[in-house]
Formats: structure tokens, C-alpha cells, sequence
């Protein structure tokens, strides 16, 4: 049994696109002696570095990063990649008798490792041959399953490939509902011990303007070059490569937008996806610590040396 007393001291840093996160995680690791382990849905893949914003080695300051580059753009991945990676990352940190900041815009596997998930079935290669079958008719396999259970398929898209695909997989297997399953196997939390978390608070127009600032940048240091790369080595199929940077530069190679257009719509979807971000983060999360980056990086000091 691990000693409290030896355990890694955690914390995370949450926040919006663009806000500081990189900055602000790569100052408290160096001061607190820390692994970084990035919770980001793009930057954990190789070969998109531009518009993942992913931090340079330059930038990472001799920081040793977890969860970047650690897929190819044609792998697929879920919240259990994550919630295995955070194993093996305290695992090492234990080891190691390093400490750990978790940092990253996606907050739904910081939730995910606090809440936990449910273990699934081991599914038959039958049952696997049986959900491709019903998946050939996504729209009726997504009524019939929503007439079993419309508590859980109401929280699902008709055309959420990938979730139907897992309700059908759960219900083939077992004969239980989404929910019956859940309830009977109830989700258990990867993080079980306090976890600090901190919000870099910044102001909508300049999130806003740092946002056009870093667009700009990305597309002087390449982007469109690193987006061609992409498609040309895995076509335009892998679920990344509808990410935003990624699809509207996929439009103006097709002619859709000229350049400026291509920078005006980048900035915009990513303000938006800002929004969203901060909106789930006011929801999800409770007794998180709020502050501006200066301000927030005096106040984890404060509570960890």
C-alpha cells in the first residue's frame, strides 16, 4: 500500500484555449519539481504541432510532458488512453519521488479521472461482427436501441458513430440496457485522493485577442504546410482531422476561404470553443481555485512549497 506520506502532490490547471495553461504549468513544475501530464485531444497526437499550439522542447524548459505525441493522427483513442496514461505517469512520479501537474483544455478526462468509468464488457468477436451488421443502419439501430433505453440513448447523437456503436456492443453482449449495465457496474475514480484544481481567469477580449494573436503565429510558422502534410500521409478520415485549424485550412485548399478568411474563421471557432470550454469547467467542477495567471501562479506556490 502506497504511503500518503510518499505519494505525488497533484494539482490541475484548467482553462480556455489560449489562456496561459502551457506557461503557467511549465513555471509551477520547475518550481515544484513536476512531471506535466497534458489532457489535450490533439496534442497527444505526433506530427500535428502547429495546431495543437503544442508547447516546443524549447518551451517545456527541460520539463519532462506526458500525453503529447504519443498517437499517430490514424489511431483512435478514448478516456481510457487518458486514464491509463495518468497510471503510468504517478506510477513513474512515485518512482521517481517527482510531483505532478495535470494540465489542458479538455476538461472531460479531468472529470473522467475524477468521476471514473464504468468497465465494459469484454465483447465477443460474434457480438463485434453483429454491431457492424446494425451499424450498416446507424438510424435504425439508434430508434431501436433509444425504444430500450431512452434514458441513455437521449444523451447520445443519432449520428454519434462511436457511442451507438458501444451501446449496441454492451447490449448484444450482455442483454442488459446501457443503463441496467451502469447501474450494475457503476464507474470507479482513477484520482481518489484530494485534487486542487486552479482556473486561469482571463478577461474575454483579451482571451479574445491572445486567440487572433496565436492564430496569426500559426499560420506564419506553417500551418498550412503541416496540414497538407497530414492529409496527403492519412486523407482527411481520421476523426482529428475534423479539429478546428485543421478543417478550415482543409477549406481553403479547397478553395472555400483565401487566407484571411482562413485566419478570421480559425479565430472564431476558436473563441468559441473557449466558450464552451470555460461553460463546462463553471459546471463541472467544484471549489476551483479562480485567478488571473500572475495571480494563480503566486497562490499554487503558496500552497505547495
Amino acid at each position: 500500500m502506497i504511503s500518503l506520506m510518499n505519494a505525488p502532490k497533484q494539482l490541475a490547471i484548467i482553462g480556455p484555449t489560449a489562456s496561459g495553461k502551457t506557461a503557467l504549468s511549465v513555471k509551477i513544475a520547475k518550481k515544484i519539481d513536476a512531471f506535466i501530464l497534458s489532457l489535450d485531444s490533439l496534442s497527444i497526437y505526433k506530427e500535428i504541432d502547429i495546431v495543437s499550439a503544442k508547447p516546443t522542447l524549447q518551451e517545456r524548459e527541460g520539463i519532462e510532458h506526458f500525453g503529447m505525441d504519443y498517437l499517430y493522427p490514424h489511431q483512435n483513442f478514448d478516456v481510457t488512453t487518458f486514464i491509463g496514461l495518468y497510471n503510468d505517469v504517478y506510477a513513474l512520479a512515485l518512482k521517481k519521488k517527482k510531483n505532478l501537474v495535470i494540465v489542458g483544455g479538455t476538461s472531460f478526462y479531468l472529470k473522467m479521472l475524477l468521476e471514473g468509468i464504468s468497465a465494459l464488457p469484454a465483447i465477443s468477436a460474434q457480438t463485434k461482427q453483429k454491431t457492424q451488421m446494425y451499424l450498416k443502419s446507424l438510424q435504425e439501430s439508434y430508434d431501436w436501441l433509444k425504444s430500450i433505453d431512452p434514458h441513455y440513448m437521449s444523451q447520445i447523437s443519432s449520428n454519434d458513430t462511436y457511442r451507438i456503436e458501444k451501446a449496441l456492443n454492451i447490449y448484444l453482449e450482455t442483454s442488459l440496457s446501457p443503463s441496467e449495465y451502469f447501474k450494475l457496474f457503476p464507474p470507479k475514480p482513477t484520482i481518489t485522493t484530494a485534487l486542487r484544481i486552479y482556473q486561469i481567469a482571463v478577461e474575454r477580449e483579451k482571451l479574445r485577442a491572445q486567440i487572433s494573436l496565436r492564430t496569426q503565429q500559426m499560420i506564419e510558422n506553417g500551418l498550412i504546410d503541416e496540414v497538407c502534410k497530414l492529409e496527403r500521409k492519412y486523407t482527411r478520415a481520421p476523426h482529428c482531422m475534423k479539429a478546428i485549424g485543421i478543417k478550415e485550412t482543409l477549406a481553403y485548399l479547397d478553395g472555400i476561404y483565401d487566407k484571411k478568411m482562413l485566419q478570421e474563421k480559425i479565430a472564431v471557432h476558436t473563441a468559441q470553443l473557449a466558450k464552451r470550454q470555460t461553460t463546462f469547467n463553471r459546471s463541472q467542477f467544484s471549489n476551483v481555485i479562480c485567478a488571473e495567471a500572475k495571480e494563480l501562479e503566486k497562490m499554487i506556490l503558496n500552497d505547495f512549497i
